[in-house]
């Protein structure tokens, strides 16, 4: 098994991921076995990538606890000072790595006004990410949004801005 491999394998021993997509012959690499459909190819390892189910009932408690909320809004609920993330603004249907590679082009600037707004900085599991990902494009799970879903200690911290 390769490292990357072995890496995979054990995220799966953390818990929370469901969903194996191997990397193979079908799309034109060929396996350690060097099988595979072109003999041009280069021999490859077998790659497995674990991918969580998104859940976005979970993202829309996350979305609230971990203080995105504070910066960004959903139906008119939150802070203004980062890009509101109505589902009915996304574009679709979207790769949810595009998503999180939208946030990681902006993460310097999120990370000094996570620092300034909450204190420190928001720390994300990939299922969390995933979770929020599912969230911000979920219209019905985003009905459900209210001032209700947001801990006193976040409320406090959007009130004193």
């Amino acid at each position: 098994m390769t490292n990357l491999g072995k890496y995979f394998a054990s995220l799966t021993a953390i818990g929370g991921l469901a969903f194996v997509a191997a990397l193979g012959s079908a799309s034109g690499v060929q396996s350690a076995t060097g099988t595979g459909p072109s003999p041009q190819t280069t021999q490859v390892a077998q790659l497995q990538l674990l991918m969580p189910v998104m859940n976005s009932a979970a993202g829309r408690k996350l979305f609230a606890s971990k203080g995105c909320v504070v910066c960004h809004s959903i139906n008119g609920v939150g802070g203004t000072d980062a890009p509101q993330l109505d589902a009915s603004t996304m574009p679709g249907p979207m790769n949810p790595f595009d998503f999180v590679a939208k946030m990681w082009r902006g993460a310097p600037a999120m990370i000094e006004m996570q620092k300034h707004e909450l204190g420190h900085q928001i720390e994300f599991t990939g299922r969390e990410l995933a979770d929020i990902v599912a969230f911000a494009h979920d219209p019905a799970e985003q009905k459900k949004f209210s001032k209700a879903d947001i801990p006193e200690k976040i409320q406090k911290l959007m009130e004193g801005d």
